[in-house]
């Protein structure tokens, strides 16, 4: 049994996955001790072949077909054997001894279930990537157009703005972007639910970590570059649309169906208020070719009904 298995899922972003394969084999992890798993969602790019030709040591594993971003991390995991299973964006860059620091942090505190390291924007900034559970009256504001009208420590409060970003300190969930997970967690709780095909998957897994007993940590002193969304920019419409069915499912499982019910009518309505006001600034002849972009997008958030599976 290996110490790490790093679990990376691509989609058509050959170049990136290039610069993070090269920065996990920079660090000074021994290599014996590490086996990384790439899980190709059918990408129409060069990155399988330049997995094949570059990185000859990496677990291949080519998929026929786009089978969404929580599947193949679960593809991932279970072909995986190491004592602890981290999660990485191919959008990221692993800094100096970051996978050391954090397999040694889990060895000295047992009662640790899952990880996240202090997670940097490409200009060295910080990206915040630690959480509190959210609330439903943070539903309606977190991530629409209502969140510059949130109060401020309802924010605060799920943002963890309480604490340093260099500190270490417990939390309710870490970003899915880069995410160490003991094996006894998989074990105990299985896998990412494939219910959310992207997008709070990794708090739901968090949120079943900690009712099994388990902690969540953030390790501030250990750092990794996280360049952002680059396969999801890709598909704009589906971004939404699967960023929002996510947000639904959760409040569903967790609050309850009358919830997610009210949520979801309340971002329809958005997306509607949304597209009127995009549709009338393309009349206006402002900047027309992206608004029309927006309302295009916004309409196929609409049709879908964002209905809660």
């Amino acid at each position: 049994m290996k110490d790490l298995s790093i679990i990376i899922v691509s989609w058509n972003v050959a170049g990136l996955l290039k610069s993070c394969l090269e920065s996990i084999y920079r660090s000074p992890f021994p290599a014996d001790r590490l086996e990384v798993i790439v899980v190709d969602s059918a990408s129409s790019d060069d990155s399988v072949q330049q997995v094949r030709q570059h990185f000859p040591q990496v677990i291949l594993l080519s998929q026929s077909e786009n089978l969404g971003f929580t599947r193949c991390n679960n593809i991932g995991i279970q072909t995986s054997t190491g004592r602890y299973i981290f999660l990485l964006n191919p959008d990221t860059e692993v800094l100096d001894d970051a996978l050391a620091q954090m397999v040694a942090y889990m060895d000295a505190n047992p009662t640790i279930g899952i990880l996240g390291p202090h997670t940097l924007n490409t200009d060295g900034t910080t990206q915040p990537s630690r959480r509190r559970f959210p609330t439903p009256l943070l539903g309606f504001f977190e991530s629409t157009w209502l969140q510059p009208l949130a109060p401020r420590s309802l924010l605060d409060h799920f943002y963890v703005n309480d604490a340093p970003m260099d500190a270490t300190l417990d939390v309710d969930w870490v970003q899915g972007s880069a995410l160490l997970a003991r094996r006894e967690v998989y074990q105990q709780i299985g896998g990412l639910d494939e219910g959310y095909v992207m997008y709070s998957e990794e708090l739901d897994w968090c949120k079943r970590a900690k009712t099994a007993g388990w902690r969540v940590v953030y390790l501030g002193t250990s750092r990794i570059i996280h360049h952002g969304g680059k396969s999801s920019e890709q598909v704009t419409a589906r971004k939404h649309i699967h960023f929002q069915q996510s947000k639904l499912r959760y409040f569903h499982l967790y609050h309850g169906w009358l919830t997610a019910q009210v949520l979801r009518i309340f971002l329809l309505i958005s997306y509607l208020a949304q597209l009127i006001i995009e549709g009338a600034k393309s009349l206006l002849g402002h900047k027309r070719q992206l608004r029309q972009e927006r309302v295009r997008a916004y309409w196929q958030v609409i049709r879908s009904g964002l209905q809660v599976h």
